[in-house]
């Protein structure tokens, strides 16, 4: 088989790597990057940034092609965006249709520093909270950003139509989330991410019909076009025909998601993948910090070993859910029949500040701990309880309802449990990816003209990404920050043509991309790409989950490479080429995991510290904590990578990270 017929393919050779690691992966120090951060105090930083920034005349946006790749928050927001302004916009999806991303499944709800609550709230406040959630380990310029725009972000939404929840006199509710004690959570029920990505979608449809927009459904970006070293535009596969066909344009912004499917069960829509990223990355974006992943502590806990993915309980159900175990290792009783005098509220007694609505990283630890001791609850011992009986008795049914009805439905729907009656069942899984493409305080890449945008970057988070900034930040990068900083990158390439289809560069790109895919057609074995995906989630979790340590992850990087050297000599595509084939669209998902997932765990064998997320066993305080090393590692690690898939090479490239308003301290949320 052949994706363009008489093509003769491409021979991937022999895949012969030195598969045991012993000593650790080798890592070449490279370069210090800079991060083009604006001068001045950090609350200052974007009020600078924008005032230096060349603008594009609005006679002259026309002449400019911008592609965006993918339609989630980020995406439509960003497409929307710049073709308002007047630029010409090739917004490219998968989907069927632009409001299928992923961004509908986040459920809890949107931070914002808007203060309208008399509790003491302000931009510094959660500057601070999002610097010490991420374990300092993020920019700190970018939070204020981050924290500024947000309150332009809820009354942007509120204005397109998002029906968030309501005081009885009319002003919008809050609720909180984990690592803050105050209440800045704005929401829609337990359906936050589907409202949002509803008014999104609607308004990129919007520029769509007025022709201000082109628009590719069923495309998936295959690779990206770089020319003279900067991104020209992308190559894209049509799913429906098989089809290879180049975009060009004078910038691309890959708002594309984030890469937890890796660990193949995960909270994320099983088509949600690392592609797009990994492309660029193999043109020369720079990967940053991969390793750090969350793991979030309300997914439903996985009854039996051939489930594909896990469920997402929003984070939101901690505000009035109380989260415990049996006092007693291996209680067979049901968790009725358990008296409170002989349950643990492990949560609330190792932190009595924060409680049940401590950061995402310190609950899954603490939950995987509570697991591992032998108090885990359920057929397979593998959950915690996540129990709603006291706010039931406090607040009643009916409000409990009309907070998290929603959630509760789904709950039933996936368990068969009501889970008015019966606590929950919870357990950390796989979710979202504080890691991904290195950009600079723009949001460009190290490729010129290449941007990223929402959790296809790392931008924001750090270590550790604290609840509803997800939704926050990728609405931030899209509607307000993509368009503002693109037009700077723009402007100084005025006139400038697009390349012509038959050019170096764009052939290049385009043989590349059918070369790729008959090599995989061609390998002809006898094994699909899932059982490939689901052995490697396995090696994930087991040598890089929520703890990994120095052993697990040289025992992992072995295992991973066991297995692609396996994956190319008895993958199994089956179906044709010339029409809908997911078996090959997964298949070069899978290839690119399969050399992510080296990265990540060579970023976490590397980065000899534990952080947020990144929870090292060999490095932990005396109370079982994470135990920073701000002397050797307050840097970001940026990854640059050749030799694929024979002789895989690492580069660490790295930006030193400056603290002035939050000064550098110990997390503690006791």
């Amino acid at each position: 088989m052949s994706i363009r017929g008489s093509h003769p393919g491409h021979d991937h050779g022999s895949v012969k790597t030195d598969a045991v690691v012993t000593d650790g992966p080798k890592v070449r120090p490279g370069t210090i990057l800079d991060a083009a951060e604006p001068a001045g105090p950090a609350e200052q930083a974007w009020a600078n940034a924008k005032q230096g920034y060349k603008l594009v005349g609005t006679s002259n946006r026309r002449k400019f092609t911008v592609i965006v790749v993918g339609t989630g928050l980020a995406g439509a927001g960003a497409a929307a965006t710049l073709a308002d302004l007047g630029y010409h916009v090739i917004s490219v999806t998968y989907h069927d249709a632009a409001r299928r991303a992923h961004s509908v499944a986040a459920q809890g709800g949107i931070n914002a520093a808007r203060g309208r609550k008399v509790d003491n709230d302000s931009v510094a406040r959660f500057v601070k909270d999002t610097v010490k959630g991420g374990d300092f380990r993020g920019r700190e310029k970018e939070a204020y950003r981050l924290g500024e725009i947000s309150s332009q972000v809820i009354d942007h939404l509120n204005a397109v139509g998002v029906p968030f929840a309501r005081e009885y006199g009319g002003s919008l509710n809050t609720r909180s989330f984990g690592g803050v004690q105050v209440s800045r959570t704005y929401y829609t029920r337990g359906q936050t991410g589907q409202q949002l990505q509803v008014a999104a979608s609607a308004e990129l449809a919007r520029k769509v019909n007025d022709g201000m927009v082109t628009q590719y459904v069923r495309h998936e970006m295959v690779d990206l076009i770089v020319e003279d070293g900067r991104a020209r535009g992308v190559i894209v596969r049509n799913l429906v025909t098989g089809e290879l066909k180049p975009l060009l344009g004078h910038a691309v912004v890959l708002a594309t998601g984030g890469y937890g499917n890796i660990y193949y069960r995960s909270t994320l829509a099983k088509n949600s993948n690392a592609s797009a990223a990994w492309r660029a990355h193999r043109r020369g974006a720079h990967m940053a910090m991969p390793s750090f992943i969350q793991f979030h502590p309300t997914a439903l806990p996985i009854s039996t070993e051939w489930q594909s993915k896990t469920i997402l309980m929003s984070e939101s159900l901690r505000n009035d859910g109380r989260i415990w175990v049996p006092r007693d290792p291996g209680d067979e009783r049901g968790a009725n029949e358990i008296p409170d005098d002989e349950r643990d509220y492990y949560l609330e007694r190792k932190y009595p500040a924060f409680g049940n609505l401590t950061p995402r990283d310190v609950a899954s630890r603490a939950a995987k701990e509570m697991i591992d001791a032998g108090h885990g609850v359920g057929p397979l011992k593998n959950s915690v309880y996540l129990d709603f009986r006291d706010a039931i008795a406090r607040l009643g049914k009916d409000e409990i309802a009309a907070r998290y009805g929603n959630l509760f439905h789904m709950y039933t729907d996936a368990t068969g449990e009501d889970p008015y009656t019966v606590p929950m069942r919870i357990a950390p899984g796989a979710h979202f990816t504080m890691g991904g493409l290195w950009t600079d305080y723009q949001l460009m890449t190290s490729i010129p003209g290449l941007f990223a945008a929402g959790e296809a970057g790392f931008a924001y988070h750090g270590a550790n990404r604290l609840g509803a900034n997800s939704l926050l930040s990728a609405c931030v990068d899209g509607w307000f920050t993509i368009p503002t900083t693109v037009p700077n990158y723009l402007a100084q390439h005025l006139g400038e043509a697009l390349p012509e289809a038959d050019s170096p560069a764009v052939k290049q790109a385009l043989d590349n991309s059918y070369d790729r895919f008959d090599r995989l057609l061609a390998i002809n074995g006898k094994t699909p790409p899932r059982d490939f995906h689901r052995r490697l989630g396995e090696v994930l979790y087991a040598g890089c989950g929520v703890a990994r340590s120095a052993e697990s992850l040289t025992s992992a990087i072995t295992k991973i490479r066991q297995i692609r050297e396996e994956f190319y000599e008895d993958l199994l595509i089956a179906g044709p080429v010339d029409r809908v084939n997911q078996e090959l669209e997964y298949a070069g998902r899978v290839e690119d995991y399969l050399q992510l997932a080296e990265v990540l765990c060579v970023d976490a064998y590397d980065r000899d510290e534990s952080c947020g997320a990144h929870f090292r066993t060999e490095h932990q305080t005396e109370t079982g904590e994470a135990k920073r090393d701000d002397e050797n590692w307050a840097h970001i690690s940026a990854w640059e990578t050749s030799g694929w898939p024979n002789e895989p090479a690492f580069t660490r490239h790295t930006e030193p990270l400056t603290f002035e308003a939050v000064p550098l301290e110990v997390r503690d949320y006791r």
